[in-house]
């Protein structure tokens, strides 16, 4: 069969290899919208052969259209259509309605991807929780693997976070009286997934807080160098969960403030034709302000222990400084000693002089130029002594001679 191009399809076909090619490969992009100008007014089965060789080529050389996502797909009754299998990029957009840019956004999420998202689509909600990214519908969840965030398949966490999912969108869960909210299918797959986030948090605090205490405690006994950098590496660690929960925070805290952006996550109001004005989203807005609560009570936790390292940094800082200025003080003294020593050598020096000065003669001018040289030397020492505690008393004398004269 031959397939006549026509204009329109040429159209459409430039659209789609001028999307296909990244920003940095215009150049590629040219030569093929070129090479398809070319042969758009042609039947030859070679040009229409060329163009289609030509797309495939350039979806494979940068990795669109081809590649597979590894995820996991609950239905409405939170039975598990798909586990931890592979579907092409092309089939998750086109059968589940996946937006081919937020699947990117959420492919492009990497280990140490702090920033949390949350975006509200037509008929979907795409979250990037931390370790959970996921695409939410009205019947329908779409979880990403996180094995490229660092978590594992096989560990507890994981299995008893897709559990308690597959339970919560269940409609057994719905309908038990000891736990019925009457919450839409959205908001039931959103509270497992932050019940997941925040009970992994939680036991993340408990052993930073944990080992945080157990090093503050020893270096109230002994300040030692291992404990130290120790101590600093906790820092990094604390600092770097803080500005990760702080995030957190900072998402929900951004989605209370915005009424049309809440009220667009009703998606199954909206697939059954139900309008909503928009303040009315009680609902998903007591859920939020519930675990913004709890994501809060963490940051201040972690503020809390960041500032009690700081403070102990600042006292064992202060402590070393009065340290090393007591080792300077003890060289001074030991300087102002040798001084006044140099004072009897100076003396026993002229005494001992070959030029006659009638002292050897007398009786008692052995026990005179002793008695001169010890003298001189106890009132030189006392002398540079006390200079030497003024001078460590002079910032809190001037201090207070400037609040007086003021």
């Amino acid at each position: 069969m031959i397939m006549v191009v026509t204009p329109s399809s040429t159209n459409s076909l430039l659209m789609v290899a001028s999307r296909l090619v990244p920003k940095n490969s215009m150049s590629i992009s040219h030569t093929i919208c070129q090479l398809i100008r070319r042969s758009s007014y042609s039947t030859d089965p070679s040009a229409l052969l060329l163009q289609k060789n030509l797309i495939q080529k350039n979806n494979s050389l940068y990795n669109y259209g081809v590649a597979t996502v590894r995820c996991t797909i609950f239905d409405d009754k939170g039975n598990i259509d798909v586990t931890a299998e592979e579907l092409k990029r092309e089939d998750i957009v086109s059968k589940y309605g996946v937006l081919p840019r937020d699947l990117r956004k959420i492919e492009k999420s990497k280990k140490y991807d702090l920033v949390s998202s949350l975006s509200v689509r037509k008929n979907s909600i795409i979250l990037n929780l931390l370790n959970i990214r996921s695409v939410i519908q009205a019947n329908k969840v779409i979880l990403f693997d996180s094995v490229s965030a660092g978590i594992s398949l096989d560990s507890k966490a994981h299995k008893d976070f897709v559990n308690d999912l597959r339970i919560r969108l269940s409609r057994d869960f719905q309908t038990d009286s000891l736990v019925a909210d009457n919450l839409p299918y959205e908001f039931r797959a959103l509270e497992a997934m932050f019940i997941s986030t925040i009970s992994n948090l939680a036991s993340e605090m408990k052993v930073l807080i944990t080992v945080s205490e157990g090093i503050l405690q020893d270096l109230e006994y002994n300040i030692t160098k291992d404990k130290l950098k120790f101590l600093l590496q906790q820092n990094k660690k604390l600092t770097v969960f803080h500005r990760k929960v702080l995030l957190v925070r900072t998402m929900i805290d951004e989605l209370l403030e915005q009424d049309e952006e809440l009220c667009a996550m009703y998606l199954t109001d909206k697939k059954d034709g139900l309008l909503r004005h928009e303040d009315n989203h009680t609902e998903i807005e007591m859920l939020l302000e519930t675990y913004y609560t709890h994501i809060d009570e963490i940051v201040q936790k972690a503020g809390s222990l960041i500032s009690d390292i700081k403070t102990t940094e600042e006292i064992i800082n202060i402590i070393l400084d009065s340290n090393r200025n007591r080792l300077m003080l003890l060289g001074i003294q030991f300087s102002i000693g040798l001084l006044s020593l140099g004072g009897i050598i100076f003396f026993g020096s002229l005494y001992g002089m070959n030029v006659e000065n009638f002292i050897e003669e007398t009786k008692y001018g052995f026990s005179l130029i002793t008695l001169i040289s010890i003298i001189s030397t106890y009132v030189l020492f006392k002398h540079q002594m006390k200079r030497l505690n003024n001078l460590q008393k002079m910032s809190l004398t001037e201090t207070k001679r400037k609040r007086k004269l003021k």
